[in-house]
């Protein structure tokens, strides 16, 4: 039985490592690292010298029970103050997220959100919104942040133009979608049933343009001396990205 499973894995993984052959072109074109997962149903890819940070990109099972099946998950560390916490998602997750954080405050067997809730569920309750400009964007995302300010700064100018371009084709409605600044990282998760590098690609420019913009607006802080207030250190957790 041991050696059944084996072989079975053995012929996924040969497989799959053929039908993701692009992607791993692709990573090697990046001088990054492309590896399956132990399963062969997946994969990881890393790039330590990516710009503008180390990058980190899989695909697999989510983790996150917002995204039913497979994700798209990256993360590209930036070592920003971790104080900048900002976030942006897709309206209809905005929408259910909301629900569910509201539920699990009214539950008569809880008396706050769980520590274990992620920071995305719990920052809708915590920051204040911020609404875009640009009419699509408003549309089509919703924006929390530490304070109305700094979502602006990180918003507003390329990071909402390469949001507003997304939302054509490359993000359909209703797709869940997360893009967020937490413990100095830039992240970026998505629904993804089948890794697509016509996808992966403008995915991974969208992040890019996020930390740049994050960056922008980290350097601006740090050069003008002190940091808002706020109370999210309280509801840091350490469960897994």
């Amino acid at each position: 039985m041991v050696l059944v499973k084996q072989v079975k894995h053995w012929f996924v993984a040969r497989a799959n490592a053929s039908r993701w052959r692009p992607i791993h072109d692709w990573a090697d074109g990046r001088n990054a690292q492309f590896k399956l997962t132990k399963d062969g149903q997946g994969f990881m890819i890393e790039q330590p010298k990516g710009l503008p940070g180390t990058l980190r990109i899989e695909w697999g099972p989510a983790q996150r029970g917002y995204i039913g099946g497979q994700e798209l998950r990256m993360r590209c560390e930036m070592k920003l103050s971790s104080d900048l916490q900002l976030l942006v998602l897709c309206r209809e997750l905005m929408e259910t997220l909301e629900k569910a954080v509201f539920e699990a405050y009214t539950d008569t067997l809880k008396t706050r959100v769980d520590t274990d809730t992620p920071e995305e569920m719990r920052w809708l309750v915590m920051f204040p919104k911020y609404a875009p400009t640009s009419k699509l964007v408003l549309q089509r995302f919703g924006c929390v942040g530490v304070n109305k300010e700094l979502t602006s700064a990180w918003i507003e100018g390329d990071l909402s133009e390469t949001l507003a371009q997304s939302s054509q084709d490359l993000l359909p409605q209703g797709q869940p979608f997360v893009l967020m600044t937490m413990r100095g990282n830039v992240y970026l998760r998505t629904a993804m049933a089948e890794p697509d590098l016509a996808k992966i690609q403008p995915l991974v420019r969208l992040l890019e343009v996020a930390c740049r913009e994050a960056q922008r607006v980290n350097a601006k802080l740090a050069d003008g001396g002190g940091w808002p207030t706020t109370t999210s250190v309280a509801w840091q957790s350490s469960r897994p990205e």
